[in-house]
């Protein structure tokens, strides 16, 4: 079964939590000629930014990538700890008081005093596992714009290959126009000839050697061919799909090439006509190529 092309828009979306940290991951792409891929972390986990930039390589080719993590922690999320110097101090003090009489306090009572308990952040060394489960939610969001982006090719797919489809047929069209170019030629040559000279003999050599060199230059069969073989490669790469657009677009260059070719050695109205059609559906089709991964 053949794979779908990939286009370069599209959205993903991942959330989770861990302890007392909750998390929210959006990950955005729009058309691009490489790979960008830009993240904006919260403070203190900072080192998702290497993770994320080889999670985004390895799935994309192409298209500028926005991976947006959004990270919060509970108010609970505090250390609790005691000060052992603060503490003694205050049982000297109150030693002291207990000698003359003064009733001693309460375990509680001294744990409420003024700096005994301190509290303050977690320390950063413990942001690891939270760091390591954001990375791989960081891969989820990626995956889903990943399936978001592979839709979008699936949708860009039967355009391309309708464009492609009339591409061969103007082409089969121009070159039947021609076929009968030669002649046409031929007869305006002669009857521009035989107005020239009013009829005098001997020129039926001289006629058929200039009508040839002027067929031989407006010969189109070589560019004919060309567009041929690039539907075919075109139509194949999309049957390939994955990542294939910078190939489409250089199909698209020569399919122009070769039509702007054709257009330039026209010699009838007929030919001249279906070379513009062709330049007009290339460019529709490079258009659509424009947002192929």
């Amino acid at each position: 079964m053949s794979d779908v092309i990939s286009g370069m828009t599209g959205f993903g979306r991942c959330e989770g939590a861990l302890d007392d940290w909750a998390w929210t991951i959006e990950a955005r792409s729009v058309n691009g000629r490489s790979l960008d891929v830009k993240l904006k972390t919260p403070p203190g986990l900072d080192g998702l930014d290497r993770e994320g930039r080889e999670a985004a390589q390895a799935r994309f080719q192409r298209g500028q990538v926005g991976i947006t993590v959004q990270a919060r922690r509970s108010e609970r999320a505090v250390a609790i700890r005691i000060n052992p110097a603060v503490l003694s101090a205050y049982r000297e003090i109150v030693n002291e008081l207990v000698s003359t009489g003064v009733t001693p306090p309460t375990a509680d009572g001294l744990l409420s005093l003024r700096g005994v308990i301190e509290a303050g952040e977690v320390e950063e060394g413990d942001l690891s596992s939270v760091n390591t489960a954001i990375v791989r939610d960081v891969a989820r969001a990626l995956d889903d714009l990943k399936a978001a982006r592979r839709d979008e090719g699936a949708r860009l797919t039967p355009l391309i290959q309708g464009f492609l489809d009339r591409i061969a047929d103007l082409t089969e069209q121009a070159r039947q126009e021609a076929d009968a170019q030669t002649q046409a030629i031929r007869e305006r040559f002669t009857n521009r000839v035989e107005d020239l000279t009013d009829g005098a003999a001997g020129l039926e050599d001289r006629i058929f050697q200039e009508a040839a060199m002027m067929a031989a230059r407006a010969d189109v069969r070589e560019e004919l061919d060309r567009l041929d073989a690039h539907t075919a490669s075109a139509r194949a790469l999309v049957a390939e799909g994955g990542a294939v657009g910078r190939r489409l677009d250089f199909l698209s260059q020569e399919f122009m090439r070769e039509a702007n070719t054709l257009c330039s050695k026209a010699a009838t109205l007929a030919l001249t006509s279906a070379g513009l059609d062709l330049k007009a559906t290339i460019e529709q089709l490079r258009e659509q190529v424009q947002n192929v991964e």
